[in-house]
């Protein structure tokens, strides 16, 4: 942020919020790469503050009113979420529209594999973030004041239709691969089952905070994804990032030997959660886990696009991550096969 921002935006705290005092800096967070993140500080500090990125944007995409929406209505719940102090939509103050939230002190993971930790500490870590992921979809949409905040019918169907839309705006180049994955989940879209719940959209180990010591989830971020529809979607999406690579670029699973960690399979991880929710076994997890390979697929192709028109929270990261469509092209075709 500019030094004209960061006056405008501390004249704007000061004049809203009762108690405020003026900020000084504002430091970016790394690694994002929806909205832009910043740690705001001074004597009215210190906050968190989440923006629209700048530039020409799809529509309906980077959102901070829902994302400012959803965790206010979470506040009370048992989904741990920051809490929300202002929404600002005038993109007359610094030229997108923001929000500010509390600062949460926690941990973030990026690794799965979990390697500074006890094998104890990180089953418990593993079954925290299944507590959470039931927590969100047994979420009361009626008492939290959620229930329009996505629209009836097959949650399926409208997000193919949705990301198709995002992906071919931003196509810069033919993937094969792609338009027959989007085919498939066409050919072999599920009927509406009737759950209707509330989702993340985009659930994974470094989307939470946890205590700074102990297992505790303190916070559950970014939720730009967020919406009204289908609980299958964020728990094929944990799934399909356990089945990257590991390391700092996949922050997969694969080849790990969970055992030997004190991690959790794929299938004791989604019985957890059936458990939890009172489920019974869920049928055609293959659809489910190639639909989110689809959708990953289309966001970095966002991404990449944006870094390319120089709009990028991070251009450099952003270029990196866009190389991947291809790679989540063919893995959702053998998510389709059953073989993945």
């Amino acid at each position: 942020m500019t030094p004209e921002e960061i006056a405008a935006v501390s004249e704007w705290i000061t004049a809203r919020i009762p108690g405020a005092r003026q900020v000084e800096t504002a430091e970016k967070f790394e690694g994002g790469q929806s909205n832009p993140t910043f740690r705001l500080s001074g004597p009215g500090g210190p906050y968190v503050l989440r923006r629209k990125p700048p530039g020409i944007l799809l529509k309906s995409a980077h959102a901070v009113d829902r994302e400012f929406r959803v965790q206010r209505a979470l506040a009370h719940s048992d989904v741990p979420v920051a809490r929300m102090i202002a929404l600002c939509e005038d993109e007359d103050i610094i030229g997108s529209a923001f929000y500010i939230m509390e600062e949460v002190r926690g941990r973030a993971f990026d690794d799965p594999r979990l390697p500074d930790l006890l094998p104890a500490d990180r089953s418990a870590v593993m079954d925290e973030m299944n507590r959470v992921l039931a927590a969100i979809h047994d979420v009361d949409l009626a008492a939290a004041g959620l229930s329009d905040y996505g629209p009836s019918g097959n949650y399926f169907q409208r997000q193919l239709d949705r990301w198709t839309g995002q992906y071919r705006a931003t196509q810069t180049e033919d993937l094969p691969d792609m338009t027959a994955l989007i085919g498939w989940l066409d050919a072999h879209m599920p009927g509406d089952d009737g759950q209707r719940t509330l989702v993340h959209g985009d659930f994974r180990l470094d989307n939470l905070l946890f205590a700074p010591e102990g297992t505790e989830c303190r916070a559950v971020l970014d939720w730009e994804l967020s919406t009204i529809g289908h609980p299958y979607a964020d728990l094929a999406g944990v799934i399909m990032q356990w089945q990257m690579p590991p390391g700092r670029e996949g922050r997969g699973l694969a080849g790990v030997d969970r055992g030997a960690l004190g991690l959790r399979s794929d299938t004791r991880f989604i019985d957890t959660y059936c458990q939890r929710r009172g489920l019974k076994r869920i049928e055609n997890f293959n659809f489910y886990l190639a639909f989110c390979y689809f959708r990953m697929g289309a966001i970095l192709q966002g991404v990449k696009k944006r870094a390319l028109d120089g709009n990028a929270s991070d251009p450099k990261r952003g270029l990196k991550l866009g190389a991947h469509v291809p790679e989540f092209a063919r893995q959702g075709l053998i998510a389709a096969k059953g073989t993945a």
